[in-house]
């Protein structure tokens, strides 16, 4: 039996990983607690730990997972910034979930940005008073518009041939392009220059950490309406307000927040929030924050729940290997799994 330790688990997490726990491989724990360096003994004696984007698996954290006995973390999300991997080489192996629904988020992303330009979210409110004005309503076109994508994996390609749908031109930038996408790649002064919309498809390192920033704003289009459903730290949340009151950012849809760790995935209504800068950009009538939401969907939910007990389950057979192990051994991360046929250590 392979003891597993949820941590940060939600009801729909429960009801799409429980039917895995009746097969009788595998024994769920679920715990509501977020994983951090406080909470890491609630692992001890467990197999594995399923960790979600908002659970802490730094230096710290993985000592006390692998003294406890602890194999195997294993995300149940694609981004990984929130593990050590360095420090996690030769101790645990850590698994995550590449794809689960690319077009969960691609569809959300262009969920926000038409209910952003066609005002549909005042008009829901306006329509339960009874209120039918059309004043303040007015939208714009997409099509014939220039979409700049950052970051063309999986999600962004999708995002692309939505865009495209619509009669947009698209630009985009990334680090490593895809081959024979036709996707037409510019560097990113161009796309900040060019772009009417700007979305983010970019895993968050080092180099994107506040890619857009007060200097990259200063390069946009006036009224460029700024779209982030990946990852929080990708945006200086400072800048994105200083440039929303200066009239610079024409509207701003997020899904992600730099510091959502305490935040999202909890009912906060009647409560004071103390940050006080999220606070004023929920407040700005040109945002829209949604609660980290993008990836869920049902497709979604059950993908995630499937990969993970995958990922889970090969590394407890003999000479187990998992696809999806990020390993640090050769600095790639993700990349050095391509024809693996041995465990990283």
């Amino acid at each position: 039996m392979i003891r597993v330790a949820f941590f940060d688990t939600k009801p729909y997490d429960k009801s799409s990983f429980e039917p895995y726990a009746q097969e009788g491989e595998l024994e769920f724990k679920f715990l509501e607690t977020r994983l951090t360096e406080d909470t890491a003994s609630l692992a001890h004696g467990f197999d594995a730990v399923c960790v979600f984007v908002n659970d802490t698996v730094n230096a710290s954290v993985i000592d006390q997972l692998t003294e406890g006995g602890v194999k195997v973390v294993a995300l149940r999300c694609a981004g990984y910034n929130n593990v050590d991997v360095c420090h996690a080489y030769g101790k645990v192996h850590v698994v995550h979930v590449p794809a689960y629904s690319p077009y969960a988020v691609a569809e959300h992303t262009m969920a926000l940005l038409l209910t952003s330009i066609r005002r549909i979210h005042k008009a829901y409110n306006r329509t339960r008073d009874f209120n039918f004005s059309l004043s303040g309503l007015t939208g714009f076109d997409l099509h014939g518009k220039t979409m700049g994508v950052i970051g063309t994996g999986k999600i962004g390609r999708i995002f692309v041939d939505i865009c495209k749908g619509f009669g947009m031109r698209v630009l985009a930038f990334d680090k490593f392009p895809a081959e024979d996408s036709g996707i037409q790649y510019v560097d990113l002064d161009t796309l900040f220059r060019e772009a009417d919309i700007l979305s983010l498809h970019c895993p968050l390192t080092e180099e994107t950490q506040h890619l857009i920033n007060a200097d990259a704003i200063e390069k946009m289009k006036k009224g460029v309406v700024i779209l982030n459903t990946s990852r929080g730290a990708l945006i200086d949340a400072e800048a994105l307000l200083d440039g929303i009151k200066a009239r610079k950012v024409g509207a701003a849809c997020l899904d992600v927040y730099e510091e959502e760790a305490d935040i999202f995935f909890e009912d906060r209504s009647g409560h004071i929030l103390n940050d006080e800068l999220l606070a004023r950009l929920i407040s700005m009538p040109n945002v829209i924050v949604t609660s980290h939401q993008a990836f869920l969907t049902e497709e979604a939910l059950c993908n995630i729940a499937e990969t993970t007990v995958e990922n889970i389950k090969a590394f407890f057979v003999e000479d187990g290997v998992s696809e999806n192990e990020l390993c640090y051994r050769c600095g790639k991360i993700e990349s050095c799994r391509k024809g693996r046929a041995q465990r990283c250590f």
